[in-house]
């Protein structure tokens, strides 16, 4: 027997709650992983709350991430003893995830744990992180050095945003954090931010086109917030966009994009391919502070998770959240 933060959705309604289950009832997959740690994530949150059709099977045991250690193996590439990560890949979604102490998985979803990190350190960066870093990888690829100009992090005191913001600080960038909430300005500058502004600036309905500020962006707020940011890009600038915290809509024109050659890219990190993924956590490990990596971090209980997830939706939570699931 194991627990596990199990969704379910019957007659009763719908509903989240810390179970024991059978290990029998684990699906199916070729690697079998005691759970070390999971994190809490806003697309968790959506899962947990039923605020968002994230959920497509039922019941299903919720978690977009986890790290363990190799029980069991019959996949090539995976030995028992191996030290995993698995982010994303219909977790949660079609196929049980990782709040949970014990998951069997397909050996293809999983990346090794870099040495660089603890099992811990691994899931305070979470999805959160590696989406952070691809979105960091997408700017580069498109010509964003230092050197352009400054970058716009928005919803910069969530996941994503937190650890973004440390990743491009320390690679040189000039940060420029947008937030709803003004009491984590101190937060956001020992992060690396060199100014914030209110989401306000950002999330009200603009013009097809603004000035031209930002030589890049990573957005994970949707709707206005990114219809703004890309109405303000500089000439030739890119936006990463990773998130929907504002809305799914995208009320734009498409004067920044035919009149300043902005870029707009797409970040999944659900389903990116394998190659990415390890290339993200190698970056992962040797652009990313750890100690900003632990200001932004706080940890919880698997019995701490369904209360915690509503709390995330609604705003009062920060950075990162780490779950122990053995407690």
């Amino acid at each position: 027997m194991f627990k596990a933060v199990l969704i379910e959705k019957d007659d009763a309604g719908y509903r989240a709650a810390v179970k024991e289950l059978d290990e029998a009832a684990l699906p199916e997959g070729d690697v079998g992983v005691r759970v070390e740690y999971s994190s809490l994530n806003y697309k968790d949150g959506l899962a947990i709350t039923g605020r968002g059709a994230v959920v497509r099977k039922f019941p299903m045991v919720a978690g977009i991430d986890l790290v363990g250690t190799v029980e069991s193996s019959a996949h090539p590439g995976v030995a028992v003893g191996d030290k995993v990560i698995l982010n994303g890949w219909g977790t949660s979604e079609v196929h049980w995830g990782g709040l949970a102490q014990r998951a069997r998985v397909r050996g293809e979803w999983l990346v090794p744990l870099p040495a660089a990190f603890t099992p811990r350190q691994a899931m305070a960066i979470g999805t959160a992180g590696y989406a952070a870093m691809l979105c960091v990888m997408a700017l580069e690829r498109h010509g964003v050095v230092p050197q352009r100009g400054e970058v716009l992090v928005t919803g910069a005191s969530g996941g994503v945003g937190s650890v973004a913001i440390a990743l491009l600080s320390r690679l040189g960038f000039t940060v420029v954090a947008s937030t709803g909430r003004p009491q984590e300005a101190d937060y956001l500058r020992e992060l690396g931010a060199s100014t914030i502004i209110d989401r306000s600036e950002l999330g009200l309905p603009g013009r097809a086109l603004g000035k031209e500020r930002w030589a890049g962006v990573v957005d994970t707020v949707g709707s206005h917030t990114l219809a703004n940011a890309c109405a303000t890009t500089l000439y030739r600038g890119t936006v990463a966009a990773c998130g929907l915290a504002q809305g799914l809509d995208f009320p734009a024109s498409v004067a920044p994009f035919i009149l300043r050659g902005v870029t707009l890219v797409g970040i999944d990190c659900v389903m990116a391919p394998r190659e990415e993924r390890i290339e993200a956590w190698s970056r992962l490990a040797r652009d990313l502070d750890v100690h900003k990596l632990e200001r932004m971090t706080r940890e919880i209980g698997l019995g701490e998770v369904v209360d915690t997830a509503a709390a995330l939706l609604d705003g009062q939570e920060r950075g990162r959240i780490v779950v122990d699931v053995d407690r």
